[in-house]
């Protein structure tokens, strides 16, 4: 435990200016400087080494109704984190400790210790806490053997299949004997399906043949879609799915820039209609709701999985706090290939 009697510390944040409408623009943000006030007894002093960047900040900008309550505007914009500790009146963290936080858009931040989880650097890379063995690997975890279950010899397809949610579904199905099938945006992202992760078929959802593409790729029909983007895709998927297929919805990140409902006829009756003939299970969930039940197990499943090579991942990483804005934008649009971090301050592990 240390003390400092140094002058204020500045933290520079993006706070979220005003709510968007469609895209998030650049007045979206307020970006800045603030000085900290010091320690009180028990804090800390958090400094930022990576943000999170993911498809369920664009619902916190907005304050329609949602299952978490969204960013005030004038807040700092939530975000997962990890941290280093750069001073403390804690009496269990030390400086150089290294964890887990949600510390948000911002360099710096004070905190009680309340949410800290202590990351061991021996073990991973530090910034794996944000992907493949944190909050995306565990929502692809969790989905997929909770709500998906699949089978030996099942068929279980992805799309945004080389995201880090997506990616680990396809290989989490792989371990568990089923054959995975991933749908990606381009040539090079569907090359790394078969090539880095280990697909057995993968397609280009941009291709004008997809839909035949698509068809061929699944004679045995779908058993598990794993949902996280809506939409052209799903619509497709939905005419190859078994009777009794599961489908996790994960995300719809298709529409999350919307401003209306899609132009066209009312499709929700026969996709009701196909719920009933097909006996599927259709459920949307999040990831927090299965921490108690599959937590110990993904730690330890996952982790010895990437250790081992049966689950590979990639990131995407940018640098720069400033530069999270456009970066976010191209998260929703899918031009980012990985798990997308942001590098806000040096690597003290590197």
């Amino acid at each position: 435990m240390t003390t400092s009697d140094q002058s204020p510390v500045r933290s520079t944040q993006v706070r979220l200016a005003r709510r968007p409408v469609g895209e998030p623009g650049d007045d979206t943000y307020d970006i800045g400087p603030v000085d900290l006030p010091a320690l009180a007894e028990g804090q800390l002093l958090l400094r930022v080494v990576y943000l999170s960047l993911d498809p369920y900040m664009r619902g916190r900008m907005s304050d329609a109704p949602s299952y978490a309550a969204p960013v005030q505007v004038g807040e700092v914009m939530e975000g997962g984190t990890v941290v280093v500790v750069e001073e403390s009146r804690h009496p269990e963290w030390s400086v150089g400790d290294v964890a887990l936080s949600y510390s948000g858009w911002q360099t710096h931040a004070i905190s009680d210790g309340t949410g800290l989880r202590r990351l061991d650097p021996s073990r991973a890379p530090i910034s794996t806490a944000l992907g493949v063995l944190g909050m995306p690997g565990f929502t692809a975890y969790a989905g997929l053997l909770e709500i998906g279950r699949p089978q030996p010899g099942e068929t279980v397809v992805v799309a945004a299949a080389t995201g880090p949610v997506g990616s680990a579904v396809g290989q989490i199905a792989r371990a568990r004997g089923a054959r995975a099938v991933g749908i990606a945006g381009g040539e090079t992202k569907r090359r790394a399906l078969t090539e880095e992760f280990g697909f057995d078929v993968a397609l280009d959802h941009r291709s004008p043949d997809f839909a035949d593409e698509l068809a061929a790729a699944v004679p045995d029909g779908i058993d598990v879609y794993f949902e996280n983007v809506g939409g052209p895709v799903t619509r497709e998927v939905l005419r190859h799915v078994n009777t009794y297929a599961r489908i996790p919805v994960c995300g719809l990140v298709s529409s999350y820039n919307a401003t209306s409902a899609p132009e066209g006829p009312d499709r929700l009756p026969g996709f009701m209609g196909l719920v009933l003939r097909k006996s599927l299970t259709v459920r949307g969930f999040i990831q927090n709701e299965f921490t108690v039940s599959h937590g110990r197990d993904f730690v330890r499943e996952m982790s010895g999985w990437v250790a081992d090579g049966t689950v590979r991942y990639r990131e995407d990483v940018v640098q720069g706090l400033e530069s999270a804005p456009e970066a976010f934008r191209g998260l929703l649009t899918g031009t980012n290939f990985g798990k997308l971090v942001v590098q806000v301050g040096e690597d003290p592990t590197t």
